[in-house]
């Protein structure tokens, strides 16, 4: 599989986009839930600049707010203070512009269309003409691997195999920028292992801006140009580290010291913002 893709060697992203606005921009962002004895405060004034072509990865415990903040920049959460900027625009506009795609922790295929038309269906959505949709359908299974697999139905696919297809489907209406929440987390370690390897070939392949949540250390520094270390609720902002390793990676970098070394700033980073608590 990782054989199929052409690995381009890539120089570490800018800060910023050409015209010097980051894709997402943040400032004091609080996002609470519930009012009274039920109010939550998910986020805590969260300010956090993403650059064009980055791979950020948010990690911290569970409830910390990460997919809360995934989904504020998808419009599916509204901000109770702050502000919010996506490729320029409000979310909401970036959502009607279709300006992201978005991965859920399950695929959430539909059993009785084939993997083909799964990709194919926010296509039919935005009314792309049936020839469009197939060529793009084709071009991104193969881009996952999964060329082989369109007449299949997911009910007929691994775990592994029905994820891949939920990238191409995100990918299929090529937007700049990808939020993935967890995609990987029920998975076994083999097949996880190799949708990293995968993962981080097509953003190199493809350029775009992919914005990761997950548990685990090794995957985030794994996949990442930036982490972004969270607090315990109230989800804060603790660090922001870059993660400065060889612009290709193979599983065999997670043996190496500059590998551990970032690790183990990253469980520093938890540890002193009492993630372990």
């Amino acid at each position: 599989m990782a054989a199929e893709l052409a690995v381009v060697a890539a120089t570490p992203p800018r800060a910023e986009t050409a015209d010097g606005a980051p894709v997402v921009r943040a400032q004091g962002l609080s996002i609470v839930f519930g009012s009274g004895d039920q109010r939550t405060t998910a986020l805590q004034d969260v300010t956090l600049d993403i650059a064009r072509g980055s791979f950020v990865s948010l990690i911290g415990p569970s409830g910390c707010g990460k997919t809360t903040l995934l989904r504020a920049i998808a419009d599916l959460e509204r901000p109770s203070a702050g502000t919010l900027v996506v490729n320029g625009m409000t979310p909401e506009r970036a959502r009607l512009a279709r300006a992201y795609g978005y991965v859920f922790q399950a695929p959430a295929l539909y059993p009785w269309r084939t993997v083909e038309r799964n990709v194919m269906l926010p296509l039919e959505i935005m009314g792309l003409k049936p020839e469009e949709r197939r060529k793009r359908a084709a071009r991104y299974l193969d881009l996952v691997g999964l060329g082989e697999f369109r007449r299949r139905f997911p009910w007929q696919l691994s775990g592994g195999m029905q994820q891949r297809a939920s990238i191409a489907r995100a990918l299929s209406f090529e937007p700049s920028l990808l939020l993935m929440d967890e995609p990987f987390g029920a998975l076994d370690e083999i097949t996880r292992d190799g949708l990293n390897m995968h993962l981080h070939e097509l953003w190199h392949r493809t350029g775009m801006t992919v914005v990761f949540v997950t548990h685990s250390i090794p995957e985030a520094v794994f996949l990442s140009s930036r982490i972004v270390v969270m607090s315990p609720r109230p989800g804060k902002v603790v660090d922001v580290i870059d993660v400065e390793l060889p612009a290709t990676r193979d599983l065999d970098l997670r043996e190496t010291p500059a590998f551990l070394k970032v690790a183990q700033r990253v469980r520093e980073v938890l540890r002193a913002g009492h993630s372990y608590d």
